[in-house]
């Protein structure tokens, strides 16, 4: 059975299934997740899903890949063993446009494919954003239309299939969209003024970037439900405090800190280090539970107040719920 017939059009069943129904999902989106496990280690048996990189850390040798076209909006370089990739709209706060996530998920597929990068580095240009998610002049309309916005597989998330380790490197506002793409990086470096939210449930959305499913999972429950519920932001300190960053540094150190970092994860064995990850990564087995956030998230996506609270954003005012 193929990866699209196995989803069954989970987006469509949840906004008329009742209750009971809704449990049913639950079981067969968890039951997916495992299917899609085995079905991949045998796979994996069979394959060089796990082929040790060609470059070590005693060789000059370089290989590359072609040079990629991709916007001024995003930046990709590399420095040795180690990808920089940054969000480049520092005067939209860094936030994402459909072609940035076109870009990113083809410069993350360049540093995957690269034997000799090893570790990357995500971060936004300028001090005041990492990024504040998708920019809502494209991401409202689009999401209102029934888009996927890049989650067309609806078993994956950001950076689901890259083990290589990425390290994010937050110099401001790491919000939305922004903290559910941070959820995907293993290292996380925060400048002292950075923030980190998840403000769509004030307009009447949520965050089906993941947040649900990976969130409750990095910090503890109580405050990953306070993000979710609430919408408010929290500082770098109580990120740091509750385990969400590793380190809070200076602005202006944060990515020497985050280079430093990096460049330390590449004095080890590079196939130990991705195998490690991809243990790691393997073993929490959420491609269940991200089809069920996809799922379920469908029916707030349909709902009158989906169209209220980015109306009532768009006009500066409170939004008025009617819970359907």
């Amino acid at each position: 059975m193929g990866t699209g017939s196995a989803r069954l059009r989970f987006e469509t069943l949840s906004e008329t299934l009742s209750e009971s129904g809704m449990k049913f999902v639950a079981a067969w989106a968890g039951f997916l997740g495992t299917l899609w496990l085995v079905r991949r280690a045998f796979q994996m048996l069979s394959s060089k899903a796990t082929k040790a990189p060609t470059a070590t850390l005693e060789s000059n040798a370089r290989v590359r890949s072609p040079s990629l076209k991709l916007p001024p909006t995003l930046h990709y370089e590399k420095k040795g063993h180690i990808a920089v990739v940054t969000f480049n709209r520092p005067e939209s706060m860094n936030a994402l446009t459909v072609e940035m996530l076109g870009a990113m998920d083809a410069a993350f597929a360049d540093f995957d494919a690269d034997p000799d990068l090893w570790v990357a580095i995500l971060t936004g240009a300028g001090d005041k954003a990492f990024t504040t998610g998708m920019d809502l002049k494209e991401a409202i309309p689009s999401l209102g239309e029934g888009e996927e916005m890049g989650y067309e597989d609806h078993t994956k998330r950001p950076f689901s299939d890259v083990f290589k380790p990425i390290i994010g490197a937050v110099n401001g506002y790491c919000l939305a969209g922004g903290l559910e793409f941070l959820q995907g990086t293993d290292l996380r470096i925060a400048a002292e003024h950075a923030t980190f939210g998840l403000s769509e449930v004030r307009w009447g959305v949520i965050p089906t970037g993941g947040s649900h499913v990976r969130l409750p999972r990095q910090i503890p429950w109580a405050i990953a439900m306070e993000l979710l519920l609430t919408g408010q932001s929290i500082d770098a300190q109580r990120a740091y405090e509750v385990g969400l960053v590793n380190r809070v540094v200076p602005a202006e150190e944060v990515m020497t800190t985050a280079l430093e970092l990096a460049e330390l994860i590449c004095r080890n064995g590079p196939l130990a280090v991705r195998t490690a990850k991809e243990i790691a990564v393997r073993g929490l087995a959420l491609e269940g539970p991200f089809v069920l956030e996809k799922a379920m998230g469908e029916r707030v996506f349909a709902s009158e107040d989906f169209k209220e609270g980015p109306r009532a954003f768009a006009e500066k005012r409170a939004p008025r719920f009617k819970g359907r």
